[in-house]
C-alpha cells in the first residue's frame, strides 16, 4: 500500500473509533429513550460526551503500542509512542472532567467515590481512574525509581489492563448506551477490535507465530565491545523455514526464549534487505546483550519485526546524508548495502561519528561500496588523538555543508540520524540552519517507555 495511504488510513480508523460514539449519541434521536437520567440538564450530557471520549481515547491508547507493523511503517516507532502517552494524557484529564461533570449534574454523586458504599458500576470506573493515576506516576518515576525496563513493561501492561477492564465493566454496568443498537454495536465492534490487536500482540506472535523462529547461523566480534548476530530462518521438518522481508533501516525486538514475559530487547537490522541471512551489530552493555554475544551456531532465538519508519524506502529522494553515532551506524549498513544489492546510482553522503578510531565499524566494507556506489565516508572523532588527521568535534553547520557540497541543495535530498542524543541534536540544529525540510528529516530512537 502507498505510504500516503497507508497514514490516511490509519489516521481515518483512529479517528473514527475516537469520535463515532459521541457523534452517534449527539445525533441519533434513539438515545433519548435508553433510561439517561434525566436530571442535571447540561452537566448530565457532558458527563456522557467526556465518558465517551475517554473510553474511545483509551482504546485507541491500547492498540497503538501492540506492534502493528503497518502502524509502525506509517508514522515510525517515536511518533506512535508519543501519540500513545500523548492520548494517555488525554484520557485522564477526560476522566477527571467526567466525574466533575457527574457531581455537577448532582452533588449527591460524591458520594460514588466511597468504594465501601458504592454500586458496582461506580466502583469500576473509580479501579479504572485509580489504574490510569498509577500509570502516570509509575511512567514520570521510572527514571528516578530506576526501574529496569521488564519490571517497568510488566507493571505497566498490568495497570494499563486493569484501567482497560474496569472502564468496559463501568459501562456494562450502567446498562445504558449498551442498550442503544448504534453505540452497543460500537462497544461490541471496540472490543472485538481489541481482543484482537492483544490476542496477536500478546498470545500469537510470542507463542505461535512461525515467522518469529530464527536460528543463529554465526556471531561475529567487530572489536572488543561490539558484535553481529548472524540469523537465518529457522526450518523444520515437514514445513518450509519462516519468511523474512523488511525494509533497508528497519528494527526488531529479539528475544532468547518463546515465552509472553521473556526478557526482549530492539535492535536495528544491518544487513542488506536481500540478503539471505539477517544481521543485528550490538553493543554489549549489559546481560542480555552479552548473552547474545555467547550464543552457539544453532541456537533458537525469536525475532518479533520488523518494525519502523526508519528507512530510505519510503519515498522518492535525489540522494542521502546520513549522520550516524557508535552503533547508530547499523541502519545505515542495511541502507547502504541494500543500495549496492541494488545498483542505486543516488549519492549517499555517511558522517561517521566515534570516541575513538577503534569504534569506528565497518572501515573496510565501507571502503569496497564506495566502489560500488555513490558513497563518500566523513569519519569524526569527538576528541582529537595523536595522528588523526580527520575531523574532530561535533557536528555542525560548516560540517555538513562540506558533506553537502554543491552537488545537491540541502532541500532535495533525505536525512537520517541514529546515535546518542546529544548527536541527535547537535545534527537537527546544524540541519535547521542548512535549511533542510522538517519532513525529509528522519530520526528514530529506542525509548519505548
Amino acid at each position: 500500500m502507498d505510504h500516503r495511504l497507508l497514514r490516511a488510513t490509519w489516521l481515518g480508523g483512529l479517528g473514527a473509533i475516537i469520535g463515532a460514539p459521541t457523534f452517534a449519541f449527539l445525533a441519533l434521536p434513539s438515545v433519548a429513550h435508553l433510561g439517561l437520567p434525566t436530571t442535571g440538564g447540561l452537566w448530565q450530557k457532558l458527563s456522557t460526551i467526556t465518558g465517551l471520549l475517554a473510553l474511545s481515547a483509551l482504546v485507541c491508547a491500547a492498540v497503538l503500542p501492540s506492534r502493528l507493523r503497518s502502524l509502525n511503517r506509517a508514522f515510525g516507532i517515536e511518533s506512535v509512542i508519543d501519540v500513545h502517552r500523548f492520548l494517555g494524557i488525554v484520557t485522564a484529564s477526560l476522566i477527571f472532567a467526567h466525574l466533575a461533570c457527574v457531581v455537577a449534574a448532582d452533588p449527591a454523586n460524591i458520594t460514588l467515590l466511597d468504594l465501601t458504599t458504592a454500586p458496582g458500576r461506580a466502583r469500576a470506573a473509580t479501579v479504572s481512574t485509580l489504574a490510569l493515576i498509577a500509570l502516570a506516576v509509575l511512567t514520570v518515576l521510572r527514571n528516578q525509581a530506576r526501574l529496569s525496563y521488564e519490571l517497568w513493561k510488566l507493571s505497566h501492561v498490568t495497570l494499563a489492563a486493569t484501567a482497560l477492564l474496569a472502564a468496559g465493566l463501568h459501562v456494562w454496568l450502567l446498562d445504558q448506551l449498551v442498550r442503544d443498537a448504534v453505540i452497543g454495536t460500537m462497544f461490541m465492534l471496540f472490543a472485538v477490535l481489541l481482543v484482537l490487536v492483544l490476542g496477536h500482540r500478546w498470545v500469537w506472535r510470542p507463542l505461535c507465530d512461525p515467522s518469529t523462529e530464527f536460528v543463529v547461523r554465526d556471531v561475529r566480534r567487530e572489536n572488543r565491545t561490539v558484535s553481529t548476530l548472524v540469523l537465518e530462518p529457522c526450518a523444520r521438518v515437514g514445513r518450509p523455514a519462516t519468511s523474512w522481508a523488511f525494509a533497508p533501516g528497519q528494527f526488531a525486538w529479539i528475544r532468547l526464549d518463546r515465552s509472553v514475559m521473556a526478557e526482549e530487547h530492539p535492535f536495528t537490522i544491518a544487513s542488506s534487505a536481500h540478503s539471505d541471512a539477517t544481521e543485528f551489530t550490538i553493543r554489549h552493555t549489559g546481560d542480555f546483550t552479552r548473552a547474545l554475544r555467547r550464543l552457539p551456531v544453532g541456537a533458537t532465538v525469536w525475532v518479533d519485526g520488523p518494525h519502523g519508519a526508519f528507512t530510505n524506502d519510503a519515498e522518492a529522494s535525489a540522494g542521502f546524508v546520513m549522520i550516524a553515532g557508535g552503533v547508530g551506524i547499523t541502519p545505515m549498513m542495511s541502507m547502504l548495502r541494500t543500495a549496492a544489492h541494488r545498483n542505486d546510482p543516488r549519492p549517499y553522503r555517511l558522517v561517521v561519528v566515534a570516541s575513538a578510531p577503534e569504534d569506528l565499524l565497518f572501515r573496510g566494507e565501507l571502503a569496497e561500496l564506495r566502489q560500488l556506489i555513490d558513497l563518500e565516508v566523513t569519519e569524526v572523532l569527538r576528541r582529537p588523538v595523536e595522528g588523526w588527521s580527520g575531523h574532530t568535534g561535533d557536528i555542525n553547520v560548516d560540517l555538513l555543508s562540506a558533506v553537502l557540497g554543491g552537488a545537491h541543495n540541502a532541500a532535495e535530498v533525505d536525512y537520517f540520524i541514529c546515535g546518542p542524543p546529544a548527536l541527535v541534536t547537535d545534527a537537527l540544529g546544524a540541519l535547521d540552519v542548512l535549511g533542510a525540510p522538517l519532513d525529509r528529516i528522519h530520526t528514530e530512537q529506542f525509548d519505548l517507555a
